[in-house]
């Protein structure tokens, strides 16, 4: 499973209703950081593909998912499970970061 886009009209669906539990990438195409990010993410959505998903949501064309969750820099990941924030890593966090975030919930 790779990682799957997510915008503001489907993400109660995908992110909030999930039986997953979800590590949500907030990024922007311009952001340095996220792209640095964006290979680490997809490689961890492969790795943890049966336990998470990992889904990605661009902040500038999905502005309300990102209020919502009070994101004020990016890369922002959120990890969420029932419904529920239950981990942010604020900035680039590597593949180590991201992965104590993950261990969390797994």
């Amino acid at each position: 499973m790779a990682t799957i886009l997510v915008t503001d009209s489907d993400f109660q669906e995908k992110i909030v209703s999930s039986s997953l539990p979800v590590l949500v990438d907030f990024y922007a195409d311009w952001c340095g950081p996220c792209k640095m990010a964006g290979p680490i993410l997809e490689e961890l959505s492969e790795d943890y593909k049966d336990k998470l998903i990992v889904a990605k949501v661009n902040v500038d064309q999905n502005q309300n998912s990102a209020q919502q969750y009070d994101v004020m820099s990016i890369p922002t990941v959120i990890l969420v499970k029932d419904g529920k924030e239950v981990g942010r890593q604020i900035g680039f966090a590597g593949k180590l970061g991201y992965e104590e975030l993950i261990k969390k919930v797994l």
